[in-house]
């Protein structure tokens, strides 16, 4: 498993660490709505899927607002924000922030992605930083576990592994 720290000091990650090459594996979250949403939704594209523990924290807005911009200018890719945020948190802090290019999803009731991509504390019951690019045949081309959850991702690496996937 990726060894990942929060404020220096290192944290349990529950579920199995993805690696590129292999075949993305499903999940069930939540949107704003309650709606269930799975990787199938959005099967035929590239897809950026930006993990933050929390929207309501200044690297995860930051980041959040950061692949917003850039979604609008990715052709063919549908970029994801999850968190374990509750939908309704989620769907008060993108009206606020203006959020209208990436689809922020809820991890909260099942913890579906967190399990399913390794990225779920287990002292915090929130997801690790992290970045995965899955190709529209459904192979994960590119991944980070961002190894402390308090700083930036690599965002030109992952935009352009976005950009360079089918």
């Amino acid at each position: 498993m990726a060894q990942v720290t929060f404020k220096g000091q290192p944290v349990t990650l529950v579920g199995n660490e993805v690696k590129v090459g292999d075949k993305a594996p499903d999940f069930t979250v939540l949107d704003q709505n309650l709606q269930e949403v799975t990787l199938a939704d959005t099967k035929g594209h590239v897809r950026l899927i930006s993990v933050v523990p929390s929207l309501d924290t200044g690297v995860c807005d930051a980041q959040t607002r950061r692949f917003n911009e850039e979604a609008a200018k990715l052709d063919n890719v549908k970029v994801l924000t999850i968190s374990v945020d509750l939908p309704f948190a989620q769907k008060r802090w993108c009206g606020a922030a203006g959020i209208e290019n990436v689809q922020v999803l809820s991890d909260h009731r099942d913890v579906s992605f967190g399990q399913a991509y390794g990225v779920l504390i287990k002292e915090l019951r929130l997801l690790a930083r992290a970045v995965f690019v899955i190709d529209s045949n459904d192979t994960v081309t590119y991944v980070e576990y961002v190894p402390e959850v308090t700083n930036h991702p690599n965002y030109e690496a992952a935009i352009e592994a976005a950009k360079a996937a089918k």
